[in-house]
């Protein structure tokens, strides 16, 4: 593990925390803790440490947080592995690509996406309020295999932060699920993306392990409140927590960027 002062180990781990709580409740908790990693690595560290670090966390809150989920949430669980599968292959496709990707690139990306998310769900106010009525049909289950399994796979292996969010909006749009029972479909999804992504970061060597198992210990407490959190306050919630995440990552992100 690179020499890191103690203060910001602390501080890692504090954001590993908060990050497993917005990600169990909304997902995107990579938005926080990634661009933490970037920080708070020695300069001159490459970009896919941090990526793989924050992949070898992410998984011990994700689970932790599917797990808590599943016992409580009506999950089609059944759906979530088979698009999980398809994100698994997806995410493993896109971390053999990020080995090169430079701080530089990644940052202003992360924001684009930020953006995206937020005008999304301004515009549409009722998007996840109440899951629409009916089965859910064998072409979008296909869609979302598509969409959420391979494609948004890709994503959380080539650059990662959002993904859990991506899952949330995609499940809900194609799926026609409440943002609860998206969240907890998602937490499924995300665990298989991250294995994948994480394994080939492990292959590459570019995970920081013992940093990361002390953060993962923090991201899992933070995961297993945040799922809890969210099944009690309901998609309300689950909405205005994802917008006041986006917005205060997009303003810190753009300080670091053109101000600091």
């Amino acid at each position: 593990m690179p020499d890191i002062p103690l203060a910001m180990v602390a501080a890692l781990c504090l954001a590993a925390l908060a990050a497993g709580w917005i990600d169990a409740v909304v997902g995107g908790g990579g938005l926080l803790l990634l661009p933490v990693l970037l920080l708070g690595l020695p300069a001159g560290t490459p970009a896919a440490y941090a990526l793989g670090t924050n992949k070898a966390v992410a998984i011990v809150g994700t689970t932790g947080a599917a797990v808590t989920y599943a016992r409580k949430a009506p999950v089609d669980v059944r759906t979530a592995i088979r698009i999980g599968l398809a994100a698994l292959a997806g995410s493993s496709g896109g971390a053999f690509f990020a080995a090169g990707m430079s701080t530089e690139v990644l940052k202003p990306l992360i924001m684009v996406v930020l953006l995206g998310v937020a005008a999304f769900v301004i515009l549409k106010p009722a998007f996840g309020t109440a899951p629409a009525p009916g089965p859910v049909t064998r072409r979008r289950i296909l869609a979302a295999i598509g969409l959420a399994g391979l494609g948004i796979g890709f994503y959380d292996g080539l650059i990662g932060p959002g993904t859990g969010t991506f899952l949330v909006l995609a499940l809900t749009a194609v799926l026609h699920l409440d943002l609860v029972t998206a969240s907890a479909t998602a937490k499924i999804v995300n665990c298989c993306t991250n294995a994948g992504a994480l394994a080939t970061f492990a292959w590459q060597g570019t995970v920081l392990w013992q940093l990361a198992a002390l953060m993962a210990v923090f991201n899992l407490a933070g995961g297993t409140l945040g799922a809890h959190t969210a099944l009690k306050k309901g998609s309300g919630f689950v909405r205005v927590v994802l917008l006041t995440v986006v917005f205060a990552l997009v303003a810190n992100l753009a300080y670091e960027q053109w101000v600091a």
